[in-house]
């Protein structure tokens, strides 16, 4: 199993968990968190003043997958992510050792 973790940006939330539904995904978690990479942040304007915004706002998905569908989730994710922008964000995938489902005691790929 696999466990694919994508950065991407707020508003491609919806388009990202139209794709991984058309692959059969049943389930994924949505964190806001904030950050920055290349892109170093930005500079705004308020109320006259000028600021700088180091932490932008961003999603993060988890989601965990059997091995073989980890690519193609991959390829969804950044496919439906993709603005072509700076601060489009990243994936990353890992392996996932056990799952065990709380409510009925299923295990690794029953429980997903």
């Amino acid at each position: 199993m696999k466990l694919v973790m994508a950065i991407i940006k707020p508003f491609k939330l919806d388009e990202v968990r139209e794709a991984l539904t058309a692959l059969g995904v049943q389930g994924l978690t949505v964190t806001e968190v904030k950050g920055y990479g290349r892109q170093k942040g930005q500079t705004e304007i308020y109320r006259g003043a000028e600021y700088a915004v180091n932490f932008l706002p961003k999603l993060k998905i988890e989601v965990a997958v059997p091995t073989d569908q980890a690519d193609k989730v991959v390829a969804a994710i950044s496919g439906a992510a993709k603005t072509g922008q700076i601060g489009d964000g990243k994936i990353f995938v890992s392996s996932v050792e056990q799952v065990l489902r709380i409510r009925t005691g299923e295990t690794d790929a029953e429980a997903l």
